[in-house]
């Protein structure tokens, strides 16, 4: 199974603050999303951009969210860590830890990161080598895909106005819709960098790792607060005949 969650430090409740009411479906809908990841898998592989590059990060390791206001830690691995906790964690990871301590769970999480301007080949090749590693493994593994839509969807967005954020949007919303590993993986990664959706490259991961299989999809929630498009979805594969 798939889970897609979009990564606003927001989601937590310490630092919505104010926002927190504004925010509560999507913070629903993406605790909704880990929970049924957990549900069919204990072991998860959650995959996110971040500017430091392509590596994998241990379930063992722990971040927080002080960088964003509140020292909220959170961990790959919901059984504990005595690990140190990194304060410059990746956001995608932090969004993960977050995601699966709220699944209701033991899980373990881990982190493969990419690139933001990763190629949309690099990110299918990644896709296609985790899926492999899915199928091979004795037991279920589920794939948590983090990041956001078009940040330019308004001009008090991060990015300020681009006409091009609401038809991008639109496809992103189509194609996790309908698992639509085609519609992602045609998504344009210059476009995408140019309206600042750091979903683009590990959507296209996940396009990689749907491909040559039947998925269901299902769209849990999109909107564009504060100018930003949050998507949560979740694909569940076909029964094998």
């Amino acid at each position: 199974m798939v889970a897609v969650v979009p990564e606003p430090p927001l989601l937590v409740p310490e630092l919505a603050t104010g926002a927190a009411a504004e925010t509560a479906d999507l913070r629903a809908a993406c605790v909704t999303a880990g929970s049924r990841l957990a549900a069919t898998a204990r072991r998860w592989i959650a995959v996110g951009a971040d500017p430091g590059g392509r590596r994998t990060v241990g379930p063992a390791a722990r971040g927080s969210f002080v960088g964003f206001g509140a020292d909220v830690v959170v961990g790959l691995d919901t059984t504990g860590s005595d690990s140190a906790v990194d304060r410059e964690f990746p956001l995608p990871l932090l969004v993960a830890g977050w995601v699966a301590g709220r699944s209701g769970t033991e899980v373990q999480v881990r982190g493969e990161l990419v690139a933001p301007d990763a190629s949309t080949v690099e990110c299918l090749d990644l896709g296609a080598m985790l899926a492999a590693e899915c199928a091979a493994s004795p037991e279920p593994v589920g794939l948590l895909v983090v990041g956001d839509g078009a940040a330019r969807h308004s001009e008090n967005a991060p990015g300020h106005l681009d006409e091009r954020a609401g038809p991008f949007d639109a496809a992103v919303m189509a194609a996790l819709g309908a698992a639509d590993a085609a519609g992602l993986a045609a998504l344009d990664a210059a476009v995408a960098t140019a309206l600042l959706a750091s979903g683009r490259a590990p959507w296209q991961v996940l396009a990689g790792a749907a491909r040559g299989s039947g998925w269901s999809g299902e769209l849990l929630h999109s909107s564009t607060p504060y100018g930003v498009g949050y998507h949560v979805a979740v694909w569940v594969p076909w029964p094998r005949r």
